[in-house]
């Protein structure tokens, strides 16, 4: 391929991903890492480039693959896992917001990190592909060797938890 349309390819292909990969990394670790995270993939995508068989993958599969070994990689350099406040999860929020889910009316920022701690990891990746990176669950299936069946579980299962964190059971209430 020549440089030029290598180059414009890549432009391209930065364009249409950038918003998936920051969303992605948003939802795992917050704005602040997210942005330094999207640059190291977008890196090592142009790195890479070469490698890309679109008969194994499409590009978005492809690249949120490579985000999920940065992402690997960035919890390894980091002993402890940082998790962010609830300004920097829109997506996930917005979306119940728009289902009008009690969980987006009655979270509170400074619970948040407690409320998403409660989550094992897989079920943390599940939602920050699903939501985060707005991949369908198909998608997050096949980056995470998983039956969509799975993955639908998982989310739904993570989900369930953190409506249960966020919202008081109403016959747990004390009659006085």
């Amino acid at each position: 391929m020549p440089r030029q349309s290598q180059d414009e390819t890549l432009r391209r292909v930065y364009r249409e991903h950038v918003d998936a990969v920051f969303g992605f990394f948003a939802y795992s670790v917050g704005r602040s890492v997210a942005e330094d995270l999207a640059g190291n993939t977008f890196e090592r995508v142009i790195r890479h480039w070469k490698r890309f068989d679109p008969a194994r993958a499409s590009e978005r599969t492809w690249i949120l693959a490579i985000a999920r070994n940065v992402l690997i990689d960035h919890y390894r350099r980091e002993s402890h896992r940082r998790s962010a406040s609830l300004d920097e999860h829109p997506l996930l929020l917005e979306s119940l917001a728009e289902q009008d889910d009690p969980l987006a009316r009655s979270l509170a920022e400074s619970a948040f990190e407690d409320w998403i701690s409660g989550l094992g990891d897989r079920e943390r990746q599940v939602l920050a592909l699903r939501y985060g990176a707005d991949l369908t669950a198909a998608a997050v299936a096949a980056l995470l060797s998983l039956s969509e069946a799975n993955v639908n579980q998982i989310s739904s299962r993570a989900l369930k938890k953190l409506r249960a964190a966020a919202v008081p059971d109403p016959g747990a209430s004390s009659t006085g």
